[in-house]
Order: structure tokens, then C-alpha cells, then sequence
């Protein structure tokens, strides 16, 4: 057993009275995952333990029990079974079948694409456990490779339902949409929602990269490779791959449908079909096999991908294969064959046996190769991890990574974890958070909605609901976008561009188009025109010597200026005609005099232009048209009878 093996305290615990565990299988970011046996049952079983510093945490907690909860409601061959699930002091664990073997992950890594044969037998298995799983209304939400185990034995299986939850709990928070990016359907990127064509479109994307070798989105962030799901199209596996059948070709671009409503409705609707194309082909599932090179458990804190080796050709094509060593029973078989050859100098040899033993238990557990137990030291800072390692005569060696939920300069874990123990002088990586990581996000301005969106929550930025304004751009163009950082209170203007960190909160404003112009409509049309786009309506009337009486003159400007919002209350200009003054009497007036006083009141003038001849003191008005004391519009033109008073 290698030194982190031996350094992991759990091993050779017994768990909850029951698991006795033997040794550990993989690390994930959740948890840890271990070979035991079944004290009671006498039986081989994989024990996944929830990392200690989650286990104060309700939203793990409960997604660990989830898991528990959602495999154990399935009963078929092609899921991972779940017998138990419990917490042994502030240990919380699921107890799960034990299945030697190798990952697809694995199978590909090794084989890089997969022949037509070894695709089909795969696929169709995973859809059958898929599709248990969709009739128990379970979303998986987390179907890749790493997922998908190849057992020894030639049996398929889908596991960890971590992440899985009720179809009619469909939704994620925008600011943490869970799953592998290389796997995530383009509505979980938009609208953090998903269903079982959420799991279909997993399945398309895997398909897709046992038939070519490759998976069909690449990018250097994931911002980039969210981008390209949310708008994009997968291509035919046949580019890459001309041996790729036509069949299956129209199966990869049915699941990877961008819309969900264009993709088979569940993993049923999809298996029915992948059997069609088996008959079509003249290609029937065929049993698989795999081979565990060595008896070594994996200490490989990322993934349990140095676990097993996979046959390079016949892994998948039927052949059964055994290994001399391969696990503790045959082991056992073959001592107990040996031992009755050995004779008489076994006593001897395990006489010196004991000398070593008692030499080596003095060594480490007194003398200098003595072990010490790494401080817990997460949530310190790292002088303070330091100074806690060094009173244990360890080394501290500084690492750094991104973190949404520890705040910058606070210790995230150690490697190994706390509690493990080390020789003397052994250097422990301390990893340091740095804070939630930075995104530089291009121009959103002039963006449509749906893209900026998908950009902001790439970024593991929350996005609010939009903002809608009237203005000249596009409909549904963004316009302007607010950044506020997290713990935060005042925003900064993100429409040009800026860096952001995961977990900050943005809010985009967009475009409705232009507000109507009801200008020359009646106030009824108008008003309803305007109460269509979202706006309140209100009227004032006013004198128009334009505008017909009733029509709408235009609209009062916005009070403080600025783009009108909806829900806002839009004030009509009522046309009331042209406003009417009285006509003055300038009867008896002189011909100036009369020209003078109408001119003056705004109306026009018109008399017999022969009496320009007259010295304006000879004339006097007689009689007027219209008539004094009437009422017109200004401008209206008054005609004058003139005689002379000689």
C-alpha cells in the first residue's frame, strides 16, 4: 500500500458497526470513494463518504442524500444499485454496488474513437438505465463518460445521481448551473432549466465523441464552450469520421437539437429508435468485457483514472479475459495451493516475520519514522496554516485556486486533507483561495438578449430579469447592462465590456423597439395601439390649428427625458381644433384705423384696394364681413365696405 493509502485514516475503519473499509478507490470534489466489505452481508461494496468539510453544509448534505434517494427508486441492470445510505458521527455515506472495472472515460482515453459495434453496445445499455430512470421521472442532469462503468463481468452501468432530481424540479439557479460544461444542454446555459431532453442532448454529445474521439466543442474557458452549445449546431460525426453510418449520424443531430421540443422526448423515444438503427444495420449489442491490470487501488485525488487498464482491442468485443492476480479471493486460492509445498520452513519464516513486524512497528510508531497528523487548518489564513504545520515539523507549500464560496486568503483544504498522517518533515500543499474567478466578457451592447444571457451566466454571473425600453435599436437587442459585484451594493456600467468574477449579479436592459407614433390617430386607436406595447394612457386637450378636433396632436415628453419604459403612463395631446376670437366692431373706423384694430386681434384684412387712392381721413367703414362680435379662428380673413366722408 503506497504512503497516501496508508496516510488515509479511514482505511481500516469500520463504518457505522458494518463496512470494514479495505482501501480507496477515487476522489472527487465531493467525495471520496471506497472499496469495503459488508461485515453483515459478507459481500464486496463501494463506500462513497462525503468530504469532512462539507459535511456542515445542508445543500451537500442534501444533495448527497438525493443521490441515495434517486438510484435507490431504480431496479434495473443498467444502474448503479444503492443499498444503504447513513452517518456515522458527522460522517455521512451512501453504500453502493461494487463493480470492478473501468469508466468509458477510460475506454476512450485508451481507444481514442470506439468502433460501430462497441458504440451501439454501450449506447444502448446506457439508455435502457437511462430510461428507468426517466419513467421514474428522475433527470439524471450529469450523463457523461466518467459516469458510465464497464464492469469486468461484461455488465454497463450509469451512476452518480448526484446531481439528479425530480423532472418537476426543473430548475438551477443562474449562478450555479451544475454539470460538466462539455455535456450541458443549450437551455441549462440560457435558462439554468432541465428535463429529460436536457439528458438526451448529454447523450448526443457523448455519442458523438465515441464515434469520432473527439468531443465536438472545444474553447479555453468554459464561458466559450457554454457559448458554442447555447449557438451552435453539432455537426455530422461522418466529418470527422466517413465509417460513421448514415443512421447514426441522424441520431447524433436529433439529440443535440438546440431546442428541447426537436429532441427525442426521453431516453425511451430515443433507445426505440437506436434498436431500429441495430436492425437496420445488422449490428446486435454484444456482451462487454474488461480487464483490471493489477490489484492496486487508486490513490489519485483528482479521478479514479489510474484504477484499471482496458484490453487495447477486445475490450469490448466479447472476449473473456482473467488475470492471475486479479483480486484478493483468487490471491487467497493461491496461498492456501502454495502452502501445502511450503513444509516445515514456513514456521521459520514466519518467526522472522514477526521480528520484522515488531522492528517496524517500533520504527513507525515510536522511533524516527514515527507519523504525524496534518492540522485541520481549512478557513485559516495561510501564516496561520503555516505557523499550525510547522508546530507539527511540516512544510507548508502554497497553492492557489479560485473559489465562488471561500473568501480570498482563506486556506480551502490541505493535500493531504487534515487528520491524514505524514512522516516528519513531509510538505503539505496548501491550497489558498483566490476568490471567485474573473471573466473578461466582450462587448454586450448591441448583443441580442439571448447571447448576452448566455455569456453573463457562462461566467457563473446571476442574471436579473431584463429591463425593457423603447428605443430606436432592435427588439430584443441589448442596450445597456449593469454590473453589481458580489457583496456589492453600487453597479458599473458592463455594456463596453468588463471583467467580472463568478458570482456577481448583472442586469441587462433591452429593447422593445421604438415607442409608436400615434400622432394623427384618434384618441380611442391611439390609446389602444399604446396599451398593446405595455403603456398606460392619460390625455390633455389643447387648441390645434393643424390637428382636426378629437385627433392626437403627439404626446407629452417623458418627465425627466430619457427612453419610455413599460408600465409607464404615456400623457395624449387632444387636438381641440383651432382656438376662436371674437371679431372687433370697426365700423364707423377709418380705413386705417379699421385695418389697424383687426390686424392687431389676428385677423386679415380685404377691402377695395381703388380706396388706397383716398387719403385715409375722407374714409370711413360701413359695414364689416364677418360681422362684429362673431367668433373665428385667428388669421380668418374680414372683408371691409368703405365710403368717403367728404
Amino acid at each position: 500500500m503506497n504512503t497516501s493509502q496508508r496516510a488515509d485514516p479511514l482505511i481500516g475503519r469500520l463504518v457505522d458497526g458494518r463496512y470494514r473499509v479495505r482501501a480507496r478507490i477515487a476522489r472527487g470534489g465531493m467525495a471520496t470513494v471506497y472499496v469495503a466489505t459488508d461485515l453483515r452481508l459478507e459481500r464486496r461494496v463501494a463506500l462513497k463518504v462525503m468530504h469532512g468539510h462539507l459535511s456542515d453544509d445542508t445543500v451537500f448534505q442534501s444533495r448527497f442524500i438525493q443521490e441515495a434517494r434517486a438510484a435507490a427508486r431504480l431496479a434495473d441492470p443498467h444502474v448503479v444499485n444503492v443499498f444503504d445510505q447513513g452517518q456515522d458521527d458527522d460522517m455521512a455515506y451512501l453504500v453502493m454496488e461494487y463493480l470492478p472495472g473501468i469508466t468509458l472515460r477510460e475506454l476512450m482515453r485508451e481507444q481514442k474513437r470506439l468502433s460501430i459495434p462497441q458504440t451501439i453496445t454501450i449506447m444502448d445499455a446506457i439508455l435502457s438505465g437511462l430510461a428507468a430512470a426517466h419513467r421514474a421521472d428522475i433527470v439524471h442532469r450529469d450523463v457523461k463518460p466518467e459516469n458510465v462503468l464497464l464492469a469486468e463481468d461484461g455488465r454497463i452501468k450509469i451512476g452518480d445521481f448526484g446531481l439528479a432530481r425530480a423532472t418537476t424540479a426543473n430548475t438551477a439557479s443562474g449562478a450555479m448551473l451544475l454539470g460538466t460544461i462539455a455535456y450541458l444542454a443549450p437551455e441549462l446555459v440560457t435558462r439554468g432549466s432541465a428535463d429529460a431532453r436536457s439528458d438526451i442532448y448529454a447523450l448526443g454529445i457523448m455519442l458523438y465523441e465515441m464515434l469520432t474521439g473527439e468531443q465536438p466543442y472545444k474553447g479555453e474557458q468554459p464561458m466559450q464552450i457554454a457559448y458554442q452549445h447555447a449557438t451552435d449546431s453539432v455537426p455530422r460525426p461522418s466529418a470527422k469520421n466517413p465509417g460513421v453510418p448514415e443512421q447514426l449520424d441522424e441520431l447524433v443531430l436529433w439529440a443535440t437539437e438546440r431546442s428541447p421540443d426537436a429532441r427525442p422526448l426521453d431516453a425511451d423515444e430515443m433507445l426505440r429508435r437506436l434498436r431500429e438503427i441495430e436492425a437496420e444495420l445488422g449490428i446486435a449489442p454484444q456482451v462487454a468485457r474488461t480487464l483490471a491490470v493489477g490489484t492496486a487501488v487508486a490513490d489519485d485525488i483528482l479521478d479514479s483514472g489510474e484504477l484499471t487498464k482496458a484490453l487495447p482491442a477486445a475490450a469490448l468485443t466479447g472476449a473473456v479475459a482473467t488475470s492471475p492476480d486479479a483480486d484478493n479471493a483468487t490471491l487467497l486460492r493461491r496461498a492456501t495451493r502454495r502452502r501445502s509445498t511450503r513444509g516445515g520452513w514456513l514456521f521459520a519464516l514466519v518467526l522472522l516475520l514477526a521480528v520484522v513486524a515488531g522492528g517496524a512497528g517500533w520504527f513507525f510508531g515510536s522511533g524516527p519514522g514515527s507519523l504525524v497528523g496534518v492540522p485541520a487548518v481549512a478557513g485559516l489564513s495561510f501564516e496561520q496554516a503555516q505557523a499550525a504545520l510547522s508546530e507539527e515539523g511540516l512544510v507548508a507549500e502554497r497553492a492557489e485556486e479560485y473559489s465562488l464560496d471561500i473568501a480570498a486568503g482563506t486556506v480551502i483544504r490541505t493535500e493531504p486533507d487534515g487528520g491524514a498522517r505524514v512522516d516528519k518533515e513531509s510538505t503539505v500543499r496548501v491550497v489558498v483561495s483566490l476568490g471567485p474567478a474573473p471573466h473578461d466578457l466582450p462587448a454586450l451592447g448591441g448583443m441580442p438578449v439571448a447571447q448576452a444571457t448566455a455569456a453573463l451566466q457562462a461566467a457563473v454571473v446571476a442574471v436579473g430579469d431584463p429591463q425593457y425600453v423603447f428605443t430606436d435599436a432592435a427588439p430584443d437587442t441589448v442596450v445597456a447592462a449593469s454590473l453589481t459585484p458580489r457583496g456589492a451594493t453600487d453597479a458599473v456600467d458592463c455594456t463596453g465590456g468588463c471583467t467580472v468574477h463568478e458570482g456577481d449579479a448583472a442586469v441587462l436592459t433591452v429593447s422593445k423597439g421604438p415607442l409608436p407614433d400615434v400622432s394623427g390617430m384618434g384618441v380611442t386607436e391611439a390609446t389602444s395601439v399604446l396599451t398593446d406595447v405595455g403603456m398606460k394612457v392619460d390625455s390633455i386637450e389643447e387648441f390645434s390649428d393643424d390637428v382636426d378636433k378629437g385627433d392626437v396632436v403627439g404626446i407629452v415628453a417623458r418627465d425627466g427625458g430619457g427612453d419610455w419604459r413599460p408600465g409607464e403612463t404615456v400623457t395624449l395631446r387632444v387636438s381641440k381644433g383651432p382656438q376662436l376670437f371674437a371679431v372687433p366692431d370697426v365700423t364707423k373706423m377709418t380705413r386705417d384705423q379699421a385695418k389697424n384694430a383687426l390686424e392687431k386681434a389676428g385677423f386679415q384684412v380685404s377691402y377695395n384696394a381703388s380706396w388706397n387712392l383716398f387719403p385715409d381721413a375722407v374714409t370711413q367703414v360701413t359695414a364689416q364681413n364677418p360681422t362684429a362680435g362673431s367668433s373665428h379662428p385667428r388669421g380668418t380673413t374680414v372683408t371691409l365696405s368703405i365710403s368717403g366722408s367728404f
